[in-house]
């Protein structure tokens, strides 16, 4: 059996792409999306009817290119929902990520245009980084029955926060984190159960199992195949097609690393505002790896919207 049918059968695997090809040939559970990910699809000949579907429409009810874009990304997000039995993530824009009201009013939108496509909230996750602002905007959608995905996660202060406003689902990145670690300590790689962005996902699952927290922990930007099967196990996977791909043709055993059963029992902690802004403050690493996701994310929003105004 390969590596990634006995990941599945411990794991639920999405897919981190917007591509409809890529999402109809691998058959994952969830899709999860961002604008870097949007901006791809946008290359995918798949999707080409449907880009140029929505523009037109958007052109004829005049609408700007950042709305189209809006609309746009719902589209993809609604292509999606009938090519997995699961979720699909759609994210809020990034510029709105320290502006609770602000992203509370676009979540409520997205979820309007998707209702207007026939796809009911509880197929979509609501993205939304996990700054102070995003994490109180989740509690309150997620008060109204709208869920969400909380996305750039770096530390236990956001996955705590996280877990404290009741988020349906986390984010926490691996990769990005190893990537950090790596130029700080002069390293070219760090074997599995070293790798300080796998370190960090297992902490965080180890905290919300020890505590009964509901929360789903989905491990995402992976670098490697060894980073996810350091982490078989966890609630949920979120992997490019490439890795996804190298998983398939991969054989041999894969033992179980995370269960529910072998938490450690560490004891809650409390998070209030004061308390997580220290602890981002005194975390180099993700406070810088949390500001630069919203900068990359906002620079692909924006070509985003001059994609869609050149066409």
């Amino acid at each position: 059996m390969s590596i990634l049918n006995q990941l599945r059968a411990m794991t639920v695997v999405v897919a981190d792409t917007g591509e409809v090809a890529s999402v109809k040939r691998l058959k994952p559970v969830d899709c999860t999306t961002n604008p870097s990910l949007v901006l791809a699809a946008l290359a995918d000949p798949a999707s080409e009817e449907l880009i140029a579907r929505e523009i037109e429409a958007g052109k004829a009810a005049g609408l700007s290119a950042e709305k189209m874009v809006a609309t746009l990304t719902v589209a993809t997000g609604a292509e999606l929902t009938r090519l997995v039995p699961g979720r699909v993530s759609t994210e809020v824009d990034a510029n709105l990520s320290f502006d609770t009201d602000a992203s509370v009013a676009r979540a409520r939108e997205i979820i309007a245009d998707y209702d207007r496509r026939g796809i009911a909230k509880d197929r979509i996750l609501i993205k939304l980084a996990s700054t102070w602002e995003g994490i109180r905007a989740a509690e309150i959608l997620q008060g109204e029955g709208i869920d969400c995905n909380l996305t750039l996660l770096f530390s236990m202060a956001q996955a705590v926060a996280c877990a404290d406003a009741g988020a349906f689902l986390i984010s926490p990145f691996v990769g990005r984190i190893t990537d950090w670690y790596k130029k700080a300590e002069g390293v070219d790689s760090y074997l599995p159960d070293e790798d300080p962005g796998v370190k960090s996902v297992r902490r965080i699952y180890d905290y919300y199992k020890s505590n009964g927290i509901g929360t789903v922990v989905m491990g995402a930007s992976f670098r490697n195949t060894d980073q996810i099967k350091a982490l078989a196990g966890c609630d949920n996977l979120t992997i490019s097609p490439k890795l996804l791909d190298a998983l398939d043709a991969e054989t041999g055993d894969l033992p179980r690393v995370l269960s529910p059963e072998a938490a450690s029992g560490v004891a809650p902690v409390t998070m209030d505002e004061a308390s997580f802004r220290w602890e981002m403050n005194a975390d180099a690493m993700a406070t810088e790896k949390l500001a630069e996701g919203i900068r990359n994310f906002d620079a692909d929003h924006k070509k985003l919207i001059d994609l869609v105004a050149q066409r």
